[in-house]
C-alpha cells in the first residue's frame, strides 16, 4: 500500500485517534498494538506513519544524488535499442519543484558522470555544472534550464566519432591513418564498421529525448534544446546539430580535438554546419597539455563557421583560455561561458 497516497502530512500530524485497527494488520501488528497502549500507542503510530510518509515522498520524486548542488535524478542503465545501456542524470532547476506548470529549456551533455559529482568524475574533479547553473540563475544571467547528463560507456570512442565524415569524406588510406592515430594509447585500431556515432545520435533523438520530454516539463522545440561536450564529446555534439538541425538549436564544442587526422573533421564539417539564422555554435580551447596544439585548427574551424554566415559574438563564440589544460578541472573553471551563451536572457 502506498502510504503517501492514502495519508497526507496533515492527516498524520493531526492524528487524534487510535489507528492501529485501521492501519496495522496481522499478528505482529496486533502484538505491537497490545504492547503499546494509550499515549505510547498514539505517538509510536504517528511517528511510524510520519517516517513512512517522508520516505515515500522522497522516493516518489526520483533518486536524488548526494554531493551535488540542487536536485539530480539518476536513471540507472537507461536502455538503448542498438547500443549499450548507460546511466543518465537529470539536473532540475531551483523552481522545478515549486512550479507545476512552468516549462524549461534542456541542455544535453556528454560524459555525464563528470558533470555533477567529484566522486564519480574521471579525475576526482567534476565540471560543477550544478553549481554553475545555480549561480547563473541566482544572478539572473540565464533562464532556468534542465541539464541531461549522459554517461559514456566502454564504447565512448566508437560512439563519439562522427560517422558520416569517416564513411563519406575520407578515403580508405586516410581512414586507416586516423584509426591508427586513435589507437596510439593502446588497443587495436578501429575500422569504419566499428563506428556507432549515427546510432548514438539516433538514440539521443528517438529514445532519450522523447523520454525526457514526456517525463519532465520541457520546452521540446529546437530553439530550446542544446547539446555540448568536451574533447570527443565536442565532436559528437557538433555532429548532432549538423545531422539533426531541427532538433538542436545550439552546440557547444569544449576543447574539441580537431587536430585529429590533421584537421579532417574541420574539413568534413565545411559543408554540414546548420543554418546560422536559427542556430548557435560555441567553441573553446586551452593552451596547455593536449590543448596546446588546438589553436591553429580552431582558427581553421572559425574560418569555416564565418563563411557559413555565423557572426562572432552573436550566434557564434570562440574563446581561448590561456593556461587551461585538457581536463575537467579547466572545463569546470569555464563551463559558465557556454551555459550563459546558450541560455542568456534576451
Amino acid at each position: 500500500m502506498n502510504v503517501a497516497a492514502c495519508w497526507t502530512l496533515t492527516d498524520i500530524l493531526s492524528l487524534r485517534v487510535t489507528v492501529s485497527q485501521q492501519f496495522f494488520c496481522g499478528e505482529a501488528a496486533s502484538g505491537l498494538a497490545y504492547i503499546l497502549t494509550g499515549p505510547q500507542r498514539f505517538f509510536m503510530i504517528r511517528s511510524i506513519l510520519l517516517l513512512i510518509w517522508l520516505l515515500l515522498a522522497q522516493l516518489s520524486q526520483g533518486e536524488a544524488l548526494p554531493g551535488v548542488t540542487g536536485r539530480v535524478e539518476h536513471h540507472a542503465d537507461f536502455p538503448a535499442r542498438e547500443l549499450l545501456p548507460r546511466h543518465v542524470d537529470i539536473w532540475l532547476p531551483p523552481s522545478y519543484g515549486s512550479s507545476s506548470d512552468k516549462r524549461y529549456p534542456v541542455v544535453y551533455m556528454q560524459d555525464g558522470q563528470n558533470l555533477f559529482d567529484p566522486k564519480k568524475s574521471f579525475i576526482g574533479v567534476d565540471w560543477g555544472v550544478d553549481e554553475a547553473m545555480t549561480r547563473l540563475i541566482a544572478e539572473g544571467k540565464i533562464r532556468e534550464a534542465i541539464v541531461v547528463a549522459i554517461w559514456n560507456t566502454p564504447n565512448r570512442t566508437k560512439e563519439y566519432l562522427p560517422e558520416r565524415p569517416f564513411r563519406e569524406y575520407l578515403n580508405a588510406e586516410r581512414r586507416e591513418a586516423v584509426f591508427k592515430e586513435l589507437a596510439i594509447g593502446g588497443g587495436a585500431p578501429l575500422t569504419v564498421d566499428d563506428l556507432r556515432g549515427d546510432k548514438y545520435l539516433k538514440f539521443l533523438v528517438t529514445e532519450l529525448k522523447p523520454f525526457i520530454d514526456k517525463t519532465y516539463r520541457t520546452h521540446p522545440e529546437c530553439a530550446n534544446t542544446f547539446i555540448m561536450g568536451s574533447s570527443g564529446g565536442a565532436f559528437i555534439s557538433l555532429y548532432a546539430i549538423c545531422e539533426y538541425p531541427h532538433v538542436f538549436g545550439g552546440a557547444g564544442s569544449v576543447s574539441g580535438h580537431y587536430p585529429l587526422g590533421d584537421g579532417m573533421l574541420v574539413d568534413a564539417f565545411r559543408h554540414r554546419l546548420p543554418d546560422p539564422r536559427c542556430h548557435k555554435l560555441y567553441f573553446d580551447f586551452g593552451t596547455e597539455t593536449l590543448d596546446k596544439n588546438y589553436e591553429p585548427f580552431q582558427w581553421r574551424m572559425d574560418e569555416v563557421v564565418a563563411k557559413r554566415g555565423y557572426v562572432r559574438g552573436c550566434n557564434w563564440l570562440t574563446c581561448k583560455f590561456r593556461g587551461a589544460d585538457h581536463s575537467e578541472r579547466s572545463w569546470r573553471a569555464r563551463v559558465h561561458f557556454p551555459l550563459e551563451f546558450f541560455l542568456r536572457k534576451e
